[in-house]
């Protein structure tokens, strides 16, 4: 029998895929984004300061959110759909499609400027086809950990304040979780925190990309090899396994100029290539549906 709270997961799983997201106005992590903003606005200068309030108002948020998510009522019906307000795969497969679509109208003008508004920080105005579409699957194969693995790992876990807890963090690393002069000591608690958080969930989330792979096109075991290989190579301790996964899997090079090679594959990254990683991306999700309901779960974690 499959436990409320897995019910639950599977109903948000599911809301997420047919429906997604709501409008920003109600939007739990657009809510945490307004919360990481004002602290900004309200950080003192100096840099203990900061650290230290970087670390307390994180603390303050991560207090508000647990609060807020234990008074949803129990029902699976209504903690999935709370719950599916906060993954963001059908919106993370709408962005990737975007710019597949663009680059296959031979629109790289477009392509650029969807990838660096949906999926990426990196300055897009002069990078190739090639490169978009490399970025974008980068992008793709990343956030399946951030936006899908981790947080539904997180919902099995702690319920509701679970999740909420994980996007508040993983939100305040993404506005906050940068190395320059007004976010390095800021930004430090939340990086580090949320580098903690997806340790488990990235790896779990290569392991995810080689079965789907060797599923849809064979290329499993190439995608776990280069994934232990070359995942040390990217600045984050976790962003570098799914992405460097989804490389073997693909049988391609995917490069952030100035600062990392992932993969050497034979293959150059073009739309065609997205709409493979976007059908090993399914299959993932598909994975992680069939694992949350007939996967046991450790007595520890019941």
């Amino acid at each position: 029998m499959v436990s409320r709270r897995r019910q639950a997961l599977l109903i948000a799983l599911a809301a997420d895929l047919l429906i997604g997201d709501p409008p920003n106005t109600w939007h739990p992590v657009a809510l945490m984004g307004h919360w990481m903003h004002f602290g900004d606005r309200l950080a003192p200068q100096g840099h203990r300061e900061r650290l230290i309030w970087g670390g307390a108002w994180l603390a303050g948020g991560v207090a508000l959110a647990s609060v807020i998510a234990s008074r949803v009522p129990a029902h699976p019906l209504v903690q999935g759909s709370v719950a599916s307000m906060l993954l963001a795969y059908r919106g993370l497969d709408r962005a990737v499609g975007e710019v597949q679509a663009a680059l296959q109208r031979n629109d790289l003008v477009e392509a650029r400027r969807l990838l660096g508004w949906h999926l990426v920080s990196r300055p897009t105005d002069d990078l190739r086809a090639d490169e978009v579409a490399g970025a974008a699957i980068e992008s793709l194969a990343e956030n399946l950990g951030d936006s899908l693995v981790a947080p539904s790992l997180a919902f099995l876990i702690g319920g509701l304040p679970g999740i909420a807890i994980y996007r508040l963090v993983n939100t305040a690393d993404a506005m906050w979780g940068y190395r320059n002069e007004h976010y390095e000591h800021l930004g430090k608690p939340a990086a580090r925190l949320d580098d903690a958080l997806n340790l488990l969930p990235a790896r779990l989330t290569a392991a995810l990309i080689a079965v789907a792979a060797q599923i849809v096109n064979g290329q499993g075991t190439a995608a776990w090899r280069v994934a232990r290989r070359d995942s040390g190579r990217t600045a984050s301790p976790n962003a570098g396994w799914p992405m460097a996964a989804m490389a073997g899997a693909l049988d391609t090079t995917l490069t952030k100029r100035g600062h990392y090679v992932l993969g050497n594959g034979s293959r150059l990254p073009d739309a065609a290539m997205i709409g493979e990683a976007r059908r090993i991306a399914h299959v993932v999700l598909a994975l992680l549906a069939g694992g949350v309901a007939l996967a046991p779960i450790p007595r520890a974690l019941r």
